[in-house]
């Protein structure tokens, strides 16, 4: 990847969608997309379609139905595979006045028991993965749940009287309009529990976070007013729908009445982006980094790396002079990801800027943001009409951001001061549930949430994230190293698959030294290398890489592993695990 550093930014547009104040406003905003399409999605191998007029209808059943099955105040668990039947249970359970608790569908058996009885669930809506695990071992438990709503039963079972299938729950909300009608209780008070989160467990410790209406929506309403996807969009969902950052990202593209086709597998993903043939997509750095090794890997393999690099060097020639040519240029690259790919969102973890610079020249735009579970999740997004590389930009327009430079080294290489990053405003949680030492821990004395996330803020409100305080490696002379730093410069070598740097004692005992843990690339080497062939490589490539780092920033060691590191449902590297 080549560096570039002026990014090819667009034309602001006039933002002309209604502002969401709570789960009734963005019902009437489905029910007025009519018939347009909301979903596409799999049902075994045929892909069917559902109208926004026909999903409205739907979780207008599903709210009646939980209303009249006595769950209103209570928590209604949404856990498996995405789906409209997903998507309808947690907008179905907002507007009946439930508090929603979407969970990871990769969880061990025993977590979710005690996630259930932690919160105190009384239902469970389930995908079919999860018919017999809940049969033989929640059902005849203690969780205390109530109702068990698989989305597909598994009809060669006997249920008990626990159980009852979706499409039953929708039959019975149906029936119940049609009797008596029933309309979406008043949200009165919109700083009320409406959502429990489990946070992924990266350091170890999963803490269930508390979001209100006001959270999710003020959420929500900023992406929409931040990024440049419109009515005309249609996406690929492909993260985990559980997650915070999909989920916001999905209820923002329902304000639009974008089109949303939804991935049934991560080993179809490159299939399912030529059949839906998406023009935006909202993905985690690790799953760019996979798209762009691939292009250059296919291209390799097809004996057209040399003619794309030609084809690199003409465009970049030609937008010199104003001259477009990067879709004709890069047909055949722009053909994998379906033809019509033009934009891209990607947060959830530090995204090397050198990457957004490779995908634009071949006419896609990446625009990063971050947020964090605890704020619903969205703090800070580049602007497309005004990007800067290797920024996540400035905060977005339901909250504020400062750096508490207390925490940091002072001034950093940049001329900025640096330290934690804090957020205050609308999108940041009630707390987390029955936790009041995490809760003091989390935010300062004047009421800011402190994210962890090291940084610092240019003069024109840009933020840049450096490391995370928990992960901070502190050496003999005081200088503070953040790993992720350094992991960012080791990731420009293609021969390294993935990487983790921690502090290590010398073997004097006298000092800290970096060491990067490296699973390597194995596809990147000739088949049948020796390992010492391939480390011997890699080290001299991490040694190129140290001559353009400061002294206490060098890599001094290397450890090899043969296997990748184990890692949360939203692809980051689980670092407590790591030894």
């Amino acid at each position: 990847m080549e560096k570039k550093y002026k990014p090819i930014n667009r034309r602001r547009m006039e933002r002309v969608s209604p502002h969401i104040w709570d789960v009734t406003d963005l019902c009437e905003v489905i029910n007025h997309h009519g018939e347009r399409i909301v979903f596409r999605y799999f049902e075994g191998k045929e892909v069917k379609s559902l109208t926004y007029a026909a999903f409205g209808e739907m979780v207008h059943a599903m709210a009646a139905a939980f209303n009249a099955m006595g769950l209103t105040g209570e928590k209604v668990v949404v856990i498996g595979d995405a789906s409209p039947q997903w998507h309808c249970t947690y907008l179905a359970a907002l507007a009946a006045g439930c508090v929603i608790v979407p969970m990871d569908k990769e969880l061990d058996i025993e977590e979710i028991r005690k996630f259930f009885r932690m919160v105190d669930a009384r239902a469970v809506v389930y995908s079919r993965g999860f018919n017999e695990l809940f049969i033989r071992s929640i059902s005849d438990g203690d969780t205390g749940i109530k109702y068990f709503i698989p989305v597909t039963p598994a009809y060669d079972n006997t249920f008990d009287s626990k159980v009852i299938s979706f499409d039953q729950v929708l039959a019975c909300g149906r029936e119940r309009i049609q009797r008596e009608g029933y309309d979406y209780p008043v949200v009165r008070n919109r700083e009320t529990l409406a959502e429990m989160l489990f946070t992924s467990g990266t350091t170890g410790t999963s803490k269930c976070v508390m979001l209100c209406q006001k959270n999710i929506f003020a959420a929500v309403n900023a992406a929409v007013e931040t990024v440049c996807f419109t009515s005309d969009d249609v996406v690929v969902s492909v993260l985990p729908v559980h997650h915070t950052y999909e989920l916001m990202c999905n209820l923002a593209e329902m304000v639009y009445g974008i089109e949303i086709c939804i991935n049934d597998s991560l080993r179809h993903v490159m299939n399912n982006f030529k059949l839906f043939r998406p023009t935006g997509l909202v993905l985690v750095p690790l799953f760019l980094n996979t798209m762009y090794k691939k292009i250059w890997s296919e291209a390799e393999k097809t004996h057209k790396d040399t003619a794309l690099k030609a084809g690199l060097a003409a465009s970049r020639a030609l937008m010199a002079v104003g001259i477009d040519m990067r879709r004709t240029i890069f047909k055949s690259v722009l053909d994998a990801f379906g033809g019509r790919l033009d934009h891209v969102i990607c947060g959830g973890a530090k995204l090397n800027p050198d990457l957004i610079a490779a995908f634009e020249d071949f006419g896609i735009s990446v625009f990063e943001g971050c947020g964090i579970t605890e704020c619903s999740p969205l703090t800070s997004v580049t602007p497309y009409f005004a990007r800067k590389y290797g920024s996540v930009g400035p905060a977005v327009p339901c909250c504020r951001i400062r750096i508490a430079e207390e925490f940091g080294n002072g001034e950093n290489e940049q001329g900025y001061m640096e330290g934690e990053i804090q957020i205050k405003g609308d999108n940041v949680m009630l707390g987390y549930y029955n936790n009041p030492e995490a809760n003091e821990a989390a935010f300062t004395k004047d009421g800011w949430y402190r994210t962890g996330d090291m940084g610092y803020m240019d003069e024109d409100g840009y933020v840049y994230i450096t490391g995370r305080m928990k992960s901070v490696i502190v050496l003999e002379n005081g200088k503070n190293v953040f790993p992720e730093e350094i992991e960012e410069y080791l990731a420009s070598i293609d021969t390294i698959a993935e990487s983790v740097v921690v502090g290590r004692k010398s073997q004097t005992g006298d000092e800290i030294i970096l060491t990067a843990l490296v699973f390597p690339a194995y596809d990147k080497f000739p088949k049948g290398a020796s390992e010492d062939l391939i480390q011997d490589s890699i080290r001299k490539s991490i040694n190129v890489v140290n001559r353009k780092l400061p002294g206490f920033k060098q890599v001094k060691a290397v450890e090899f592993r043969q296997t990748e590191f184990e890692k949360t449902t939203s692809k980051k590297i689980k670092r407590h695990l790591v030894k």
